[in-house]
């Protein structure tokens, strides 16, 4: 059993990534190992909490891996910690766009049987914090708000109100944040900047959150309530047993972002193709599940950075793109032609490719006019319109990761437009919000815009690594 809290709030901006942050840093710099979560697809606010943990950031997606799958994911990611923080996504009772409660914050914290802390942005208000909390706390009996935060709170008068209307309400304080010192992350067009692009300035800014969250939290009653938290029912989940193979033994190589020498591998007479995963500045999306699943199928999983790397790493069997911000590095990535050359090379030769979104961008001819790698003959430019969702998903056409008429469920999440949009072959059917198909299959390459969390559909990366062996 580990002790767990949800940090959810009544909307967006309320100050959910301030509040799970600091509390993160705060409780790892009291000595205690801490599990950083994260609602929804989200993949910028897991990099700060793994900053302020010193653990990966992990996403429970109730959409993406569907429910059944939450609780071991939870219990995975969460092994041998002392406490687990789950920051929400929007408001709390916010979810898939027409599904109900699915993939809402209520919907993961009821799945964790976890404890409920609830954000609330007070600078506008006194006694209808009252209302507004009961509203939430009475909504469905399911959910424990066992407790509030008060964001940007203006004056010791002002607390005292607030207090005074909620213990009318019989809902416990926490904790009271001051409208003054807020500490600055700063955002652009999706949302605050990575902490691989700023990362002095960011341990800054955990820091500050920490501090601030310590002078104006109830740590140790935050702490005994995460401890109420009941046991949770089933087995964690697990890379291999996922991919049908015996459990990993102890001190295995296949964990997320670290790889051993292939030559080693190849010395004991198991040699294992080595995956290159695009990193650094530039490429800042992934789910740690993704690096594991491929380990777990037998690769030696290998991180490079296009901005800065001239080669792909040794031995390179195939690579794999995730998400990220091309266009903020577009001129960077266009002048390391070396690489650009490299990938293109190996994509001709037929070694698999796996690109989402930032990696489609970058293996397109041209992003903003700037030269990319030339993979498809296509070209992208940046869009004054977001396209953001939750998408249903078929395979078109046979590829590295999947045969055709697989059914999966994804993410769009981007500013960008390709021309053409799909290829000869496109690589999804999407459902909606109105029917296309999108993307590229081209031999053993597939590119889309489309994100997806292998997790729920690990033949994905069994595929790919048996591509990957000659």
């Amino acid at each position: 059993m580990v002790a767990r809290l949800v940090i959810a709030a009544p909307s967006s901006g309320s100050g959910k990534t301030t509040v799970a942050t600091g509390l993160m840093a705060a409780f790892s710099a009291a000595g205690l190992a801490v599990s950083p979560h994260k609602v929804g697809p989200d993949y910028i606010d897991p990099g700060y909490h793994a900053l302020a943990t010193g653990r990966p950031g992990r996403n429970l997606d109730a959409y993406l891996c569907g429910p059944d799958l939450v609780a071991p994911l939870f219990a995975h990611g969460a092994a041998g910690c002392d406490i687990a923080v789950v920051e929400g996504v929007m408001g709390m009772y916010d979810g898939a766009a027409g599904q109900g409660e699915l993939a809402s914050t209520a919907h993961v914290a009821k799945l964790l049987r976890a404890p409920v802390v609830l954000v609330v942005d007070a600078s506008s208000q006194s006694r209808s914090v009252a209302a507004l909390v009961h509203g939430f706390a009475s909504w469905d009996p399911e959910v424990r708000v066992a407790g509030v935060i008060l964001n940007k709170v203006g004056s010791d008068r002002h607390e005292a109100l607030l207090r005074e209307a909620l213990d009318e309400a019989g809902v416990p304080v926490l904790g009271a944040l001051r409208r003054a010192a807020q500490v600055h992350t700063p955002s652009r067009h999706l949302g605050l900047v990575p902490v691989a692009e700023r990362r002095g300035d960011a341990v800054e800014s955990v820091a500050a959150l920490a501090s601030r969250v310590r002078e104006g939290c109830d740590l140790e009653g935050l702490l005994a309530l995460a401890r109420s938290a009941p046991s949770l029912r089933g087995e964690a989940w697990d890379p291999h047993t996922g991919l049908g193979r015996s459990p990993a033994s102890p001190g295995s190589s296949s964990s997320a972002g670290r790889a051993e020498n292939p030559t080693d591998a190849g010395r004991t007479g198991n040699p294992k193709p080595v995956v290159a995963v695009a990193g650094g500045a530039a490429f800042t999306f992934s789910y740690a599940e993704h690096a594991e699943l491929l380990g777990a199928a037998g690769a030696e999983v290998v991180t490079f950075d296009p901005l800065r790397d001239e080669q792909l790493p040794d031995g390179t069997a195939g690579v794999v793109i995730g998400g990220g911000f091309p266009e903020v590095y577009a001129p960077e990535l266009s002048a390391n032609e070396v690489l650009r050359k490299a990938v293109a090379e190996l994509a001709r030769s037929g070694a698999p490719v796996a690109a989402e979104c930032a990696g489609l961008l970058y293996l397109s001819r041209e992003l903003d006019g700037k030269p990319m790698c030339g993979v498809l003959d296509a070209g992208a430019r940046m869009s004054e319109r977001l396209t953001l969702g939750y998408r249903e998903a078929v395979a078109v056409s046979d590829s590295v990761l999947a045969p055709a008429g697989t059914r999966m469920r994804g993410h769009e999440f981007h500013r960008t437009v390709m021309e053409p949009g799909a290829g000869p072959a496109p690589a999804w059917g999407l459902h909606q919000p109105q029917r296309r198909v999108e993307g590229f299959v081209q031999g053993n390459v597939h590119a889309s815009y489309l994100h997806t969390h292998w997790a729920a559909a690990p033949d994905v990366a069994r595929r790919f690594v048996e591509r990957c062996t000659p």
